[in-house]
């Protein structure tokens, strides 16, 4: 399973086109293991977010394991979907807060290997 951070109001249950699909040219998502990553660099403070679950086989469109834009010091990488995501590929919505010291952690309910 792989994993995208967006807004509760951003997921609507139709098909989902985050931002940086035209920025970018793909969605920017996680695994389970590097979620926290970009939740606590980017999302800070933030208490409206959800985890969209995605089942890669699902997929309509080609995602592709590759380096983080930027680049992750450690070179970890990233699953990036290029096009929009289809909703039957969203297997599961998790609401994504951060604990008491404010920072993000995966949530129990996220599917692991």
């Amino acid at each position: 399973m792989i994993l995208h951070i967006c807004s509760a109001t951003e997921w609507t249950g139709q098909e989902y086109r985050a931002p940086s699909l035209e920025t970018d040219g793909f969605i920017h998502c996680s695994d389970p293991g590097t979620v926290h990553l970009p939740a606590n660099s980017l999302y800070a403070g933030r208490i409206d977010l959800v985890l969209l679950e995605i089942d890669p086989a699902r997929l309509d469109v080609p995602m592709r394991w590759e380096p983080g834009v930027p680049p992750h010091p450690a070179g970890i990488w990233f699953p990036h979907v290029y096009g929009p995501i289809n909703a039957d590929a969203v297997v599961a919505v998790h609401d994504f807060l951060p604990a008491s010291d404010g920072a993000f952690r995966p949530p129990d309910s996220v599917a692991r290997p």
